[in-house]
C-alpha cells in the first residue's frame, strides 16, 4: 500500500503520528500540486490523506487516479473532493473528529477552539491596528493611526452553531454587545447563547464588527455580496474565518478600495493558496492570515493520529469514521 501525505506545509506530519507502525511506503508532500499536475504526481498511490479542503479533487482528476482505494480526509466533511463520485466508484472516504471534538465533529466542545483564537486575533488585530503599527513603527514612525475600543461595541455573528457560540463569552468579557443571524437561527436559541436574534438587515446595519461562521453550502455560497456590504456601517470591519465563497470576493474588495466598510481581517479565500498577484495582498486596510484557523501543533498532532488510526483500522478490514 502506497500512501500520499498532501499539503503538509510545515513538514511535520512525519514526526505527529505513527506513520511506521503501518508497515507501508508514506510520502509527504509539503508543497500544493496544481491540477493539471495531480494526475501524474498521485496515479500510483492507493490512498490520499488530505489536510481538510487544502486541496480540491473533482471528477475529472478522481478519474485519472487509477490506483485509488482510500481517501482519508481530515474532518469528517470535505467540499473540495466529489465524495458523491467516489462512493458510485467503490473508493473509501474516512474523515477525522476535529481537534478538542472527540470522535466526530458534532460532538459538544470542551473549550475553545484554535478558530474562535484566530477570530478574535483578526478582530483585536484590526481594532488596535497591530499590522499597521507595527510597519510605521519599523519606518521610524511613532503611532500612525488611531486605535478604537471593542468596550461599547456590537458584534454581529453570522451563524450561531459551535463555533458561532464560541465567540460570545470573549465578546462579552470586551464588553460587547452581541447579536446573531443565520438562516435557521431562531430567537430561542439565540437566547440560549444569551446573545439578540436580529435580522439579517438589523445585523449588517448595527454591527461594528460582522464575524462569519457558517460551513460553506449552496445556501451559504455568496451569501455576503455588494448589497449586504452596503448596508454595514463604514467604520465597521468585517472578518471571515469560515470558508472564502461565503463573500463574494468581488464585492469586498470594491467595498474595501472605496472605503464603504473600514477593513476585513481574513483567513480563509476563494483560491487557497493565495495566488500572489491577488488584488487583496495590495489593499491597505484588511489583515490577512493563510488559513490557520485549525492549525496548530497540537490539533495536527490528534488530526493526523485519528489518519493513522483509519488506515490502520482499513488494513485490518473494519473501517472506522467512515463518511462514503
Amino acid at each position: 500500500m502506497r500512501i500520499a501525505v498532501l499539503d503538509d506545509y510545515h513538514r511535520i506530519a512525519h514526526e505527529l503520528a505513527d506513520w511506521a507502525s503501518l508497515g507501508a511506503e508514506v510520502d509527504f508532500f509539503d508543497r500544493p500540486i496544481a491540477r493539471e499536475r495531480l494526475p501524474v504526481a498521485l496515479a500510483a498511490y492507493d490512498v490520499l490523506v488530505l489536510m481538510r479542503e487544502r486541496t480540491a479533487f473533482p471528477r475529472e482528476v478522481l478519474e485519472r487516479l487509477p490506483a485509488l482505494r482510500l481517501l482519508v480526509t481530515t474532518g469528517m466533511r470535505n467540499a473540495a473532493v466529489d465524495i458523491d463520485y467516489l462512493r458510485e466508484r467503490g473508493v473509501l472516504v474516512c474523515g477525522t473528529g476535529i481537534p478538542g471534538y472527540g470522535g466526530t465533529d458534532l460532538e459538544p466542545p470542551p473549550g475553545v477552539p484554535s478558530t474562535i483564537e484566530l477570530t478574535w486575533a483578526l478582530i483585536l488585530a484590526l481594532a488596535k491596528r497591530v499590522a499597521w503599527e507595527d510597519a510605521a513603527l519599523r519606518r521610524g514612525i511613532w503611532q500612525e493611526g488611531l486605535p478604537t475600543n471593542l468596550a461599547g461595541a456590537t458584534l454581529g455573528l453570522v451563524g450561531l452553531g459551535r463555533l458561532g457560540a464560541q465567540m460570545v463569552a470573549p465578546a462579552r468579557a470586551f464588553g460587547m454587545e452581541v447579536i446573531a443571524w443565520s438562516q435557521n437561527l431562531t430567537p430561542e436559541r439565540a437566547a440560549e447563547v444569551g446573545v439578540r436574534h436580529a435580522s439579517r438587515e438589523e445585523l449588517l446595519a448595527a454591527s461594528d464588527v460582522v464575524s462569519i461562521h457558517l460551513v460553506l453550502s449552496a445556501r451559504s455560497r455568496g451569501l455576503i455580496g455588494a448589497a449586504e456590504l452596503g448596508r454595514m456601517k463604514p467604520t465597521a470591519v468585517l472578518v471571515n474565518t469560515s470558508r472564502g465563497p461565503i463573500v463574494e470576493e468581488a464585492a469586498l474588495i470594491d467595498a474595501l478600495r472605496a472605503r464603504r466598510i473600514a477593513g476585513a481581517g481574513l483567513d480563509v479565500y476563494d483560491t487557497e493558496p493565495l495566488p500572489p498577484d491577488h488584488p487583496l495582498l495590495g489593499l491597505p486596510n484588511v489583515v490577512l492570515t493563510p488559513h490557520l484557523g485549525y492549525v496548530s501543533r497540537e490539533g495536527l498532532a490528534e488530526m493526523y493520529g485519528q489518519a493513522v488510526e483509519d488506515l490502520a483500522a482499513y488494513r485490518r478490514g473494519e473501517p472506522i469514521r467512515v463518511i462514503a
